[in-house]
Formats: structure tokens, sequence, C-alpha cells
């Protein structure tokens, strides 16, 4: 579907930061476009920082006329107003999230019929008054059911679903075989929630045909390739130099869950939030 393109994204990979190429008049008009959305979801529930914002505009701004973007897990619509108001008029734009109620958040695993039907109804609102509710096409079923429902190649996946192992698994291998080469996969919550990290361990920390291009805090970014014997190493080493990050959220999580959310500024949380 899409011909080949290659954004020069700021990234991040074992905390060694890539610095983004020289600015245009262009670059400066995109950048106060993506400075006014991401003030506009300010006050949309979700689990996105600026930095996360940012990679999400980019990569959508990168994908061609006539591509197609597909979000997995979208909650009340943060992230896919980033996605909608960056891409070009006529990429296609599909969200999939069952608003069942079930995987909204930190340790909110089990479905509630109630908040079920309020993400939703608030989900349609908050792209409505962001203005891009025709820009998206909302299949309201689970991940693995929903692959009927989308046609042809995918040129960017970010998938921020279900967190469980199996699930987050079945995600990038299901839903990451449909990328086109040299397409983009987002990931959110890795190296953070332990069912993604290992998903991402089985699936590819030793890819041949996914390179591992960097993260803004736990959101990773990953770029379709050839496969490689050189690749697979790059992504090796790539993930292993991860561990240092991994080991600090999980610590992060232990001290929350045990009352010292205050104390987890001194490893860079002032929030003192899950991280993400």
């Amino acid at each position: 579907m899409s011909e080949s393109r290659k954004p020069n994204l700021a990234t991040n990979v074992g905390g060694v930061s890539v610095e983004p190429r020289s600015q245009t008049a262009s670059d400066s008009d995109s950048d106060a476009q993506f400075e006014a959305v991401l003030a506009s979801v300010d006050d949309v529930k979700g689990w996105m920082t600026p930095g996360q914002a940012r990679l999400l505009w980019d990569s959508a701004k990168a994908v061609p006329a006539g591509g197609r973007i597909v979000e997995i897990g979208s909650f009340q619509g943060r992230s896919m107003i980033v996605l909608a108001s960056a891409a070009n008029p006529d990429v296609e734009i599909i969200a999939i999230d069952p608003h069942a109620g079930n995987d909204r958040g930190p340790n909110e695993i089990e479905g509630f019929d109630t908040e079920a039907e309020s993400d939703n109804a608030v989900f349609n609102a908050n792209l409505e008054r962001a203005g891009v509710a025709d820009r998206v096409r909302h299949v309201r079923k689970f991940s693995d059911d929903a692959h009927g429902d989308v046609e042809g190649d995918i040129d960017l996946l970010y998938i921020d679903g279900a967190h469980r192992f199996a699930p987050a698994r079945a995600d990038i291998d299901s839903w990451g075989a449909r990328v086109v080469l040299d397409g983009t996969m987002l990931i959110h919550d890795s190296f953070s929630a332990v069912g993604v990290t290992l998903a991402q361990a089985a699936e590819l920390a030793a890819a041949t045909k996914w390179r591992y291009e960097g993260r803004s805090e736990s959101m990773t970014n990953y770029r379709r390739v050839s496969p490689s014997a050189e690749v697979r190493k790059s992504n090796i080493v790539a993930h292993l130099a991860e561990t240092p990050y991994l080991a600090r959220n999980l610590l992060i999580k232990v001290m929350i869950t045990a009352g010292f959310a205050g104390a987890t500024r001194h490893l860079g949380n002032p929030s003192g939030e899950w991280p993400y």
C-alpha cells in the first residue's frame, strides 16, 4: 500500500537520544499544530506523555496518502486525537477497542458494564469535540476478532491494548504481520508492563524483520525491515540495554503498591503515578 518513507523521529535507545533533522518553515507549522493538539487533549483521560504524543504525531505524519493507521486500544481517545489530527486527509484511520470496561488502565483488568458504555460515549464525544470524528472508523471489538473488519496492509500500527502476555503477544504477532515493509509499529507500556515486556521478548527481542529504533518513555518504536542476521543482533543488544529502565519501572510499581508513591520521585517519577 505505502511507498517507502523513513521519517527522522527523535527517539531514545538505551538512554541515548537521537536528534531530529534541522527544522524548516513547514516543520515549524507542524510544531505549532502539534502543540495546539497536545493542549486540546490535556483534559482527555489516558496515559500519554508529551514525548509519546510527539512520536505518535510524527509517525502519523509520515504515513503517505492512501495509507492506513490502526490503533489497538483507544480508551477515551487521547492518543487517537493526536493520530487523526496529524494524518494526511487521505489516510484511513481505524480505532479498535471493544470498550468492554476491561483493561482500562493500571490494575483495571476486569470489565464493568457502566464503565464500558461510559468509555464509548466519552470516546465519541472527545473525537467529535476535536473535529476528527469523521476521520476515524471505530471497530468496537476485541483485537483478535477485528481482523475481518480491516482490509489490506497497515502503514502505522499502534498497540496499547490488553497488557497481559497472551493478548499482547497476539497483537504483536498477528497485527504486526500486516504492517508493510518500512512501516512502523509503536507499543505502549514497553519495559514497564510485565505482560507487554514478556511479549516483546518473545516476539521482538531477537526478531529479524523488525528493527528496534528507540522509545519515548515506555512507548517503543519498531520499523518493519527486510530480515537479516544483523537486525537480530542489533535487537538483542538494544533490548538488553533497556534492562535498567525495566528494573526502575518495576521498583516504582512495588513502591507505589506498598504506599510509598511519594518516594518514587527519587527515581525520576515526580508524579507518584504508575510509570508509563
